[in-house]
């Protein structure tokens, strides 16, 4: 089992040595060209058979890339092409960080409402006594503080999408009016007795398992069916690594710009920590990864983030002028390195499977509770842990 992960690491790690190549000749020929790329462009990497491609638009006014070079997100943007020209709801379901912002305003370019208002609302943000007047506005008078009236999102976002992030967050009885809202297309404001009809597609999307919300009771069954007419579950950047080189690139060009800074080829080490990483935060934790190197220039302390094994390896590249037998490591090192490396992979891939539940963990590993937690914290292991949004 742990020579077939490593395997598998390897293999991801020579795909995405490849992809960025062929991503570094590509920006060669793009800033070579004179010609002039809209604001949506659909560029093939690779051969036609490889059915590989790239689109780099905007989002809203600030930057934003949607990729879907691995088999999973191919089948993502076929269904967005699919999805174009209808108004049917869409539940976008994934990790934090994965985008399902960038596919939720996919769906809303390729539709026929691309030149109307594109609406986003995160239900997380709000307290829910505010929620309600942020989505369906509020008369003058309605509370303390409304001194006139203000229209809410979905009468702004009349003719186009609205997109409701984080939806498991609203409470029972807002899910309630929104189920009407999605039923029969008019709602009230706070205060109002007149009723609103509105024309907008509505896109939602949560981190959370709807489905054990529904069971335990925070989320309308009947809303849930409503909502989840087509469902699109991103997969984790882990699942897609041979896409993790063309966001590098797209993240360095983007922050070399902003920043002025002029940045050097990365080294084989650097491409290896970044392919071999597990990203908990999925594509935004990359962002910020590549953001920060950006600004900071420093490889080593990049690499030792992402890779805690890296402070302690000292094996010395090879040279071509030969080899020291005084600095030449023991087989026995040798050994005692690879073992490091396949046992913190194992109680990652441990902790992962069990959502970070520590002693489950150590039962799948047949080991005690405290060997665990002293494994975790002596890997470094600890440091990696974002704890889940309550």
């Amino acid at each position: 089992l742990a020579l077939s992960y490593i395997s598998n690491q390897v293999g991801a790690a020579l795909t995405s040595a490849r992809f960025f190549l062929e991503i570094k000749e590509m920006n060669r020929l793009m800033k070579d060209s004179s010609e002039s790329f809209p604001k949506e462009k659909i560029i093939q990497l690779f051969p036609r058979s490889s059915s590989t491609f790239i689109e780099v638009g905007e989002m809203r006014g600030k930057d934003g890339i949607f990729i879907y070079a691995s088999e999973k997100m191919c089948r993502i943007k076929e269904i967005i092409d699919q999805l174009a020209n209808t108004d049917v709801t869409v539940l976008i379901q994934g990790e934090s960080g994965v985008g399902k912002e960038v596919v939720a305003h996919s769906i809303h370019q390729n539709s026929y409402r691309r030149e109307k208002p594109f609406v986003k609302v995160n239900c997380a943000a709000l307290p829910q006594e505010l929620l309600e007047s942020e989505l369906f506005g509020y008369e003058k008078g309605a509370f303390t503080g409304a001194y006139r009236q203000k229209p809410g999102k979905f009468e702004l976002a009349n003719g186009g999408t609205i997109f409701l992030d984080e939806i498991s967050e609203i409470n029972l009885s807002l899910q309630g009016k929104l189920l009407q809202v999605l039923q029969d297309r008019e709602f009230s404001r706070l205060g109002g007795k007149k009723d609103i009809r509105v024309d907008v597609r509505v896109l939602v999307a949560t981190n959370k398992n709807l489905e054990g919300a529904v069971k335990n009771g925070r989320f309308r069954e009947d809303l849930y069916y409503r909502l989840n007419v087509v469902n699109i579950t991103l997969p984790p950047l882990r699942e897609r690594r041979e896409e993790i080189p063309i966001f590098i690139e797209y993240f360095l060009d983007k922050f070399s710009k902003k920043y002025q800074r002029k940045i050097n080829p990365l080294s084989e080490k650097m491409m290896k920590a970044f392919s071999q990483y597990h990203w908990p935060g999925n594509v935004r934790e990359l962002e910020n990864v590549v953001q920060r190197f950006v600004v900071l220039g420093d490889e080593k302390a990049i690499i030792e983030e992402l890779n805690p094994l890296a402070k302690r390896d000292n094996v010395p590249e090879e040279n071509s002028g030969g080899v020291n037998e005084k600095t030449w490591p023991s087989l026995k090192k040798v050994h005692h390195e690879a073992a490091l490396k396949v046992e913190t992979e194992m109680i990652l891939k441990a902790l992962e499977m069990t959502n970070w539940n520590r002693k489950k963990a150590a039962n799948i590993l047949n080991i005690s509770y405290k060997t665990l937690l002293y494994k975790v914290k002596e890997s470094g292991l600890d440091k990696r842990f974002i704890p889940p949004r309550l």
